[in-house]
């Protein structure tokens, strides 16, 4: 029986060659862009699973209060807490306090730059790391010795070379021996590295790292098996609250399950993350489906009249309904199938092109049994939801009215194909709003004014030489004039930097629980990033004259008092500050919240980066190379970095871009399957009326009247589903808006231009078949009948 429906499943496809073709497609499409939501999907959740006993790792972020507020820290915790909170708190087993840095690497006559961690050893028993060369019992133990990757190391010493025991330079200074070889990471991990340094070269070099005073390690920390979570996790604020004999500042553990997906913090509580994109992929992903699963019902409906007498001879023979809708659903199940392999070309065409939509290197892996099923569930799903409708409708024809002739299509059949209809529209029609939305509030936040000028701004790591030869690099790249200013900086233009509070000063609002941010510049900073002084004068060339003076943004002053800042006393961890100028506000950190206020300080002798203002008129090209010429010159040891600033900008928007660009590749192909169905039920309504049309054209009709007659009922659904859509759209995505504190108000012309762009779309995917029929010989169509 089963080898019956499976010929006449195939003979129906082939004598409906058409009408197939666009179920087939249709479906393709569907499987195709549900497979690679999903792909996009799995390497989300995954992140962190390579992992060994990844439920029991967690990170120690801290929530402290400021301004009544509280604010969530997640990497920046004492030096001293990793050991004591092992000794102090049960459950804990491992502990490891961690520093991100990038270091220069020399052996083999070669120099490459790479980034790494300083970690205590322990953090070899939390991650238990796959070791190629060496083992984690002593890899870390000594400290000048040094881990790397696999791929490091052929890169250095070559390949099917032993790395072990063998020396390399660090950061042009100390011979460390390489102890440990380790797999490769994944990319889907939260703390990568390419090699590993003990913690203790970082302490010698920085002696504040033993005290509690500064808040600045990642600590990772491992619980036994039989920990209890709420048990160790109220044991590490208890510890810390004991310590400090404060309740302004809490720290508590977060689990790397959460590190990647669940990561943003309100006011102190966990508030999602990632894991809300995964979910509005996966529901994007579903609808998808659904919008090619209506195809084949609305078309496979439609077509009843064509299958009415093999209804009705099958159960004049004795055809019960069960077995005729086991028979259509092989048929739905047959077409699925068809799709699926069709869909699997189109994965393998179109997973290259997504991987760079994405910024990712996702891979299908058909040798992995877990992708196998899944493809294959979606497509028997696909088939099975598909075909059900179809399969009741077709199967409930009553015979004697089939063989009577009798018209077999009902009103509800009617009603819910139309029904349909509307749906694909309504979801396709919010995809094109929701488009044009996360376009637009991108966009809006993106040309934010800022307080200072990204564009043309060069950003270069301060390394080996650079801060003690920056007078004659200066002097030599000026003299190009392909730079026109340059400055010293503690930290990064973009990032929260270095804070802290409880400054003091006469008059204005007590600053005691206010975060202040602190950057240490050197002269001529304001004019390399483009921040503008409102009030004062800027730093002078000699630091020993300014060393007490500072500079303050805006919002600073503000607290100081409504009358001018200039000459106020501002007292600092027992150093006092003099105001020299007051500095417009700038945008940093949350590019959708309102920045800390700022006090500068001229002192760029523990300076981070150099950044460099590039004359808008000079050669791109030409300027990189001299300047590469000219770090070369000065600080030869270390390979020139740069990036611009604009560029670390945008990709601030990283999860945003993405919304964006996905969205609108899915409202794309919402309505190209929408369309397909369109383009198939206009062809059958053009075919069914073939007759009508001929006898109108006899008659006189024009072919602009033939094509409104056909056109109309279409566009009508489309109406109702504009209708439908605007408010739905509307709904949706001012709740997503809802989560950006910097947010553009909804523009209603939006849904105006998403409506009428499906109502052309529409109009021309049933125009072609209206016209077809308009055209066509009404001898011939009514000989034909």
């Amino acid at each position: 029986m089963f080898i019956n429906y499976l010929k006449i499943a195939l003979r129906n496809l082939w004598k409906n060659k058409g009408y197939s073709f666009l179920n087939i497609f249709g479906l393709a499409i569907g499987i195709c862009c549900a497979a690679l939501i999903f792909l996009w999907v799995e390497d989300e959740v995954n992140y962190n699973s390579n992992f060994a006993d990844s439920n029991l790792i967690y990170t120690i972020p801290s929530n402290q209060k400021y301004d009544g507020q509280w604010r969530t820290f997640t990497q920046a915790t004492p030096g001293p807490l990793a050991a004591e909170l092992k000794e102090s708190v049960p459950g804990i087993e491992h502990s490891a306090k961690t520093w991100q840095s990038d270091f220069l690497l020399n052996a083999n006559d070669k120099s490459v730059n790479k980034s790494g961690w300083y970690v205590d050893p322990e953090y070899l028993d939390i991650f238990k790391l796959e070791f190629v060369e060496g083992n984690a019992n002593n890899a870390l133990t000594d400290v000048k010795s040094i881990v790397i990757t696999q791929t490091l190391a052929n890169q250095i010493f070559g390949k099917n070379v032993p790395a072990l025991g063998q020396s390399i330079r660090l950061n042009d200074a100390e011979e460390f021996k390489v102890t440990g070889v380790v797999e490769d990471l994944p990319n889907n991990v939260t703390f990568g590295f390419e090699c590993l340094v003990p913690f203790r070269n970082f302490e010698l070099e920085n002696p504040w790292t033993k005290e509690y005073g500064a808040n600045f390690a990642t600590t990772f920390v491992k619980l036994s098996p039989t920990a209890n979570f709420e048990t160790v996790n109220q044991g590490v604020r208890d510890f810390v609250m004991d310590k400090f004999e404060e309740d302004d500042t809490v720290f508590f553990l977060h689990a790397m399950k959460d590190w990647r997906l669940r990561d943003n913090f309100e006011n102190g509580e966990q508030a999602g993350g990632r894991i809300q994109y995964v979910k509005l992929f996966i529901i994007i992903a579903l609808f998808i489906l659904l919008i090619a699963s209506i195809n084949f019902m609305n078309l496979a409906t439609a077509r009843s009249e064509k299958r009415a007498n093999e209804v009705g001879v099958r159960k004049a023979l004795g055809s019960d309904k069960r077995s005729l809708i086991y028979q259509f659903i092989t048929e739905s199940v047959m077409t699925t199938l068809i799709a699926g392999l069709l869909g699997v070309a189109l994965i393998a065409i179109l997973l290259p092109q997504f991987n760079m939509l994405i910024e990712k290197q996702l891979i299908m892996g058909w040798d992995d049994p877990l992708h196998l099923l899944g493809l294959f569930t979606i497509t028997l799903s696909l088939g099975i939801l598909a075909g059900l409708y179809p399969a009741f409708y077709l199967s409930s024809f009553n015979p004697v009215e089939v063989m009577k002739g009798m018209k077999t299509t009902s009103r509800s059949a009617n009603l819910i194909r139309k029904g349909l209809v509307i749906g694909q529209f309504v979801i396709s029609i919010v995809f094109i709003i929701s488009a044009f939305t996360v376009y637009e509030q991108i966009q809006y936040v993106k040309s934010r004014e800022l307080g200072y000028n990204k564009e043309n701004l060069l950003r270069i790591p301060v390394k080996g030489d650079i801060v003690k030869n920056f007078s004659p690099i200066k002097q030599d790249l000026l003299a190009t004039h392909t730079v026109n200013h340059m400055a010293l900086s503690n930290s990064k233009i973009l990032n929260a930097g270095n804070n802290g509070s409880g400054l003091t000063w006469k008059g204005g609002i007590d600053t005691e629980d206010i975060l202040i941010s602190y950057r240490y510049v050197s002269n001529g900073f304001f004019e390399t990033v483009g921040i503008t002084l409102k009030e004062g004068r800027n730093f002078s060339s000699t630091i020993a004259k300014d060393s007490s003076s500072a500079i303050i943004s805006e919002s600073f002053a503000k607290l100081m008092g409504d009358d001018s800042a200039i000459g106020k006393t501002i007292n600092r961890w027992g150093d006092s500050y003099t105001v020299t100028g007051v500095a417009e506000d700038y945008l940093y950190g949350d590019m959708y919240g309102t920045s800390d206020p700022v006090m500068f300080i001229n002192n760029h002798s523990e300076a981070r980066y150099l950044y460099m203002r590039v004359d808008s008129t000079a050669d791109l090209n030409a300027a990189i190379n001299q300047i590469e010429e000219t770090l070369a010159k000065y600080n030869p040891a270390f390979p020139p970095e740069y990036e611009f600033v604009d560029s670390s900008f945008n990709a601030k928007f990283q999860s945003e871009n993405l919304v964006g660009k996905l969205s609108q590749v899915f409202a794309l192909l919402a309505v190209i399957i929408s369309c397909l169905g369109l383009f198939g039920l206009s062809a059958y309504t053009a075919e069914q009326r073939k007759k009508e049309i001929g006898v109108r054209k006899v008659l006189g009709s024009s072919v602009v009247n033939i094509v409104k007659l056909l056109s109309a009922d279409f566009l009508k659904l489309v109406m109702i589903a504009m209708i439908i859509a605007i408010p739905a759209g509307y709904f949706l995505m001012n709740n997503w808006l809802q989560d950006f504190a910097y947010r553009i108000d909804i523009n209603y012309w939006t849904f105006f231009i998403a409506a009428a762009m499906a109502q052309v779309i529409a109009l021309a995917t049933v125009s072609f078949q209206a016209i077809k029929a308009a055209i066509a010989n009404p001898v011939t169509s009514l000989r034909t009948e």
